[in-house]
């Protein structure tokens, strides 16, 4: 455990050299955002530059609370803010800014901390028709609308002054953000995810129309429901339920790997979502590749087949090999094809990253990988192995946010990072599985790098499972994660009602884990598993979770 918190304050220390320097004072952190009343966050700090004194904050603040479209641009390291009023472009390192085509001057203007687009807050609030007041006594910006009667004091830190000359830029308008009508940001996530893989949520028709038929009724049922926010598995087996240069289609659309659908799932998915202001999550497996052996069925650009030193046979399945970079990089490629050519709102993982099969007698065969490539930099294979995760969640977050700075990445690991008994910093529980020392998920040091927006564990269990209850996991994570940026939103295991496991005789089971929920302000929202078992509705679950919400 000393080596790995030392390799993390070393890859921290790395990441905070931005591209653009500004001081960061110490006590900048606690600095609040308040929007007609009720406190609103980015997925970074908001800080006042040393130069100017101006605010800046994360742009992610701005998509999801400010109701405006961003785009930025990487190439010209601008970005580009639409709202219904103006259009407001600003470029990194230049002192002026346009609002409609007209150049104003200004104080600060983008910069780039830990990975993050940071922009300076008056001149976006104002140019987005907000009333911006800072409280010195309180260290807050007051912000509000102009339905709304709030008090402050003026802030003049970076109101736009005179015109100076006009820069246009470069803009590339191919994100629109998270849609304008969403209720997350109001109401909390209430996410469901939505399996492709088998067939197991959706699509359980062939044929496009139908297919779209369908998937509209589901997201019609989950909106009655009180969902806000779909995970759908676009990636379920090296493959795509997306028109992809890189893997073939998806069998489970049309029974045949390779055989294009007639029409493409993903943007029909993400418009009708959106349509009834529900996020769109993408949610990848990263490095399974097939669900059997059988490889005669798999089409010609299948990885299997035109990578086959990247790949592993275990267990009946084949599995890209984290250990080896070129692998690691082809699935970063293809989670950038669906951010970079669709309008979703997020990138989500699930827990397979190695295999959870693993025995003494069973291994999962990258000795050969490991002697390549450790170098001698890692001790163990153990540790050889969470750095291999570690670097591709790190890239994979850099490239996202590089590209789309408001879609928001993040990962669904196996509930409990280690038990007490293994590391006095785990959770107090004796689970079997552990994500940090069966999947080699250090979800520790993604969390404390700031690597991902939001985590998502899987508490699959009862208030009353002696080896892991549900308020001794949930407390781990929300102290893990407390104070750091990354939201915290709990998958909870919906399809267990009605089972023989303990604690699951009655669905009351899922509103107390709820309840227990608030304790916790850091923690954002559920994740239910899954959409089938919403649809079934177990012991009446549905109607106690609509009065919770108040619905």
């Amino acid at each position: 455990m000393k080596m790995v918190r030392v390799i993390a304050v070393f890859l921290v220390l790395l990441m905070i050299v931005p591209s653009i320097s500004s001081t960061l004072h110490a006590a900048d952190s606690d600095i609040k955002i308040m929007l007609d009343g009720e406190q609103i966050q980015g997925d970074a700090a908001p800080y006042i530059t040393s130069k100017s004194n101006v605010t800046m904050v994360p742009l992610r603040l701005v998509s999801e609370n400010l109701k405006a479209k961003i785009a930025w641009n990487q190439s010209t390291s601008t970005v580009t803010i639409t709202s219904d009023k103006q259009v407001l472009v600003l470029t990194s390192g230049q002192n002026t800014a346009t609002i409609d085509n007209k150049s104003v001057s200004l104080d600060a203007s983008v910069e780039m901390k830990n990975g993050r687009v940071m922009v300076p807050l008056r001149f976006i609030g104002e140019g987005l028709g907000l009333d911006v007041n800072w409280d010195q006594a309180n260290r807050t910006v007051n912000l509000a609308t102009s339905s709304y009667q709030g008090t402050g004091s003026k802030n003049n830190s970076s109101k736009p002054s005179t015109p100076a000359t006009t820069n246009t830029g470069t803009t590339d308008n191919s994100n629109s953000g998270k849609a304008p009508t969403s209720t997350v940001a109001k109401d909390g996530l209430r996410g469901a995810w939505i399996s492709t893989v088998y067939n197991l949520d959706w699509p359980a028709t062939s044929g496009a129309t139908k297919q779209k038929q369908e998937f509209s009724k589901l997201l019609d049922d989950l909106q009655g429901m009180g969902i806000n926010a779909v995970f759908v598995q676009v990636r379920p087996a090296g493959d795509a339920l997306y028109k992809s240069s890189l893997m073939p289609w998806s069998k489970y659309l049309t029974g045949t790997q390779g055989k294009d659908p007639g029409y493409d799932p993903v943007e029909y998915m993400v418009a009708e979502a959106h349509k009834r202001g529900m996020e769109f999550h993408a949610w990848f497996n990263p490095f399974r590749a097939t669900t059997d052996a059988n490889t005669s069925k798999l089409a010609s650009n299948n990885v299997v087949l035109k990578h086959p030193d990247w790949v592993i046979k275990f267990d009946n399945k084949y599995y890209l090999n984290p250990g080896i970079p070129a692998a690691r990089q082809s699935v970063i490629d293809t989670v950038m094809e669906v951010v970079n050519n669709y309008d979703i709102d997020g990138v989500h993982l699930d827990d397979y990253f190695y295999p959870y099969s693993e025995t003494a007698s069973n291994k999962f065969g990258d000795d050969s990988t490991y002697a390549s490539y450790n170098s001698g930099k890692f001790k163990t294979k153990a540790d050889w192995r969470r750095g291999n995760i570690n670097s591709f969640v790190q890239q994979l977050n850099t490239s996202i946010h590089n590209s789309k700075p408001a879609v928001k990445f993040g990962i669904s690991p196996f509930g409990v990072w280690r038990n007490k008994s293994s590391d006095i910093t785990g959770s107090d529980t004796k689970a079997g599985v552990t994500a940090y020392d069966t999947t080699y998920a250090d979800t520790r040091t993604w969390i404390k790098n700031g690597w991902i927006d939001y985590i998502a564990p899987q508490v699959y269990w009862s208030m009353t499972l002696p080896v892991a209850r549900y308020d001794k996991v949930v407390d781990w994570w929300a102290n893990e994660t407390k104070n750091t940026g990354v939201d915290l939103y709990i998958g909870h295991a919906l399809y267990k009602i009605s089972t023989p496991e303990i604690g699951w005789s009655s669905s009351n089971e899922i509103i107390n884990q709820l309840k227990y929920n608030e304790k916790y302000s850091n923690i954002k929202g559920s994740i239910f598993f899954s959409a089938k078992d919403l649809k079934k509705n177990p012991q009446g679950v549905l109607a106690k979770l609509r009065s919770y919400w108040g619905l």
